[in-house]
């Protein structure tokens, strides 16, 4: 099985769409006492970016990958509702997964063994959410980690620099390609 680990933030959900949620459920009728997980998925989240999503979906057909989320959101939603959402989107393919929430402890055996960097702990704690995940799941033969933050850890990793391109940035998808075909 091929996985893509996929960061949403700085990767398909650019910068010009940040807090595109908040018109989004301000138009939907989110009221101030409301829960986030009460708002309806296609309102939970910023809107990916039209141009990734293209791309994303042009790297699936290519190479039959499947989606992990390795992204934050996972903190937001189930897996059936990121599936909805991927969905909506217009992504050919839904998350088959959710890394596990690093900062709940549940990959301390990875971070252990890890460099502490109190400067990068978001970073190292992706890193071993992902680590973690792949452990989990010998039947993975390619991977990559596509992501915002600077994961070098990661042997199959592809650093999406520029959060206002994500993976439209030159190179970006060809870099995604090599570690799974």
């Amino acid at each position: 099985m091929k996985v893509i680990f996929l960061d949403h933030d700085g990767v398909v959900c650019l910068e010009k769409n940040w807090g595109s949620r908040l018109k989004k459920q301000r138009n939907w009728g989110r009221s101030s006492g409301m829960s986030f997980k009460q708002v309806p998925v296609e309102y939970r989240f910023d809107d990916f970016d039209k141009d990734c999503i293209n791309i994303l979906n042009q790297i699936l057909e290519e190479t039959d990958a499947e989606i992990v989320t390795s992204s934050d959101w996972k903190l937001h939603a189930t897996i059936d509702e990121m599936s909805e959402f991927f969905r909506h989107q217009g992504v050919i393919k839904s998350p088959i997964d959710f890394t596990k929430d690093g900062w709940g402890g549940g990959v301390n055996h990875i971070l252990d063994t890890l460099p502490f960097d109190k400067h990068r702990d978001i970073e190292i704690t992706r890193v071993a959410e992902i680590l973690d995940w792949l452990q989990q799941h010998p039947e993975v033969t390619k991977w990559v980690a596509v992501d915002d933050l600077n994961m070098n850890e990661l042997e199959h990793f592809v650093h999406t620099r520029f959060p206002r391109e994500g993976i439209k940035q030159l190179g970006i998808k060809n870099k995604i390609l090599k570690h799974l075909i």
